[in-house]
């Protein structure tokens, strides 16, 4: 039910990857206090699907292209009238080791996870100014801490804080906010491909046996991130700006050489 009080009434929230997970729940989330979500992805059917859910707008195209990403930038004030809110959700997987990543799984990985926020936010940024709106970069917890084999994940991860603190240093006095969130594990569908990759006997064991040593012992739903994306999209975070915000559980408390004890 879309809150009329809402300090999202009217505001035009661009997110990229908005075709499933965290950038579905986030389109939910924002549709639902009266925002005009636009999804940018470069698959038509997830979009489509939640576009035709929130009565969105979907633009299919890849985030980390330049071209590609001002073009659907363009459409996106074209058809909307104005940008007040980005969303760089969009990422991906770099699953292996050093040793074991080869230079075209790096650039995947990189682009994917680091270069399709710097394009969007720049090509954004013109109207981000004029609205003097917000960016929310979603990073992860592997953007504070290393996991086992997954370099390429880890360093696109850790840049991405890099750019928030960047963009809310140099645009902070145009009025333009920007935070990151940090999730632990959620259950998205790159999450359960994780899980079913790694040999466990059944997706919801993988969750419990990930998050068996978090204090609130489970994963998030897409829900709770987009709960948090959504208050550094609004006016309720209006003093907060190059912050980076944990949504893990209390992952990242856990002191690793206790938990034998």
């Amino acid at each position: 039910m879309n809150s009329p009080s809402s300090s999202l009434q009217g505001k035009v929230v661009v997110i990229t990857g908005g075709g499933t997970g965290i950038g579905a729940a986030a389109a939910r989330r924002f549709a639902s206090e009266g925002a005009k979500v636009a999804l940018i992805g470069r698959r038509r059917g997830p979009i489509d699907a939640v576009a035709a859910e929130t009565g969105g707008l979907a633009v299919v195209a890849d985030a980390s292209n330049a071209v590609q990403a001002r073009q659907a930038i363009a459409d996106i004030v074209a058809r909307l009238g104005r940008i007040d809110v980005l969303v760089a959700n969009a990422g991906g997987h770099g699953q292996s080791a050093v040793l074991d990543t080869d230079d075209a799984s790096w650039e995947t990985s990189i682009r994917n996870n680091v270069t399709s926020a710097f394009v969007i936010a720049r090509e954004s940024l013109t109207q981000l100014i004029e609205s003097h709106g917000q960016v929310v970069v979603v990073s992860s917890l592997a953007g504070l801490f290393a996991g086992p084999n997954v370099a390429g994940y880890t360093v696109g991860k850790h840049a991405l804080i890099g750019l928030t603190r960047s963009l809310a240093r140099d645009y902070g006095r145009h009025g333009v906010r920007v935070n990151a969130i940090c999730p632990g594990w959620v259950r998205t569908p790159m999450a359960d491909e994780e899980m079913a990759q790694a040999g466990f006997d059944s997706i919801e064991q993988g969750y419990s046996l990930v998050t068996k040593d978090v204090p609130l012992g489970r994963p998030a739903d897409p829900e709770e991130i987009a709960a948090v994306v959504r208050f550094l999209g609004s006016a309720e975070s209006s003093y907060i700006t190059g912050a980076v915000i944990v949504a893990d559980g209390g992952a990242h408390i856990v002191d690793l050489p206790t938990i034998a004890l």
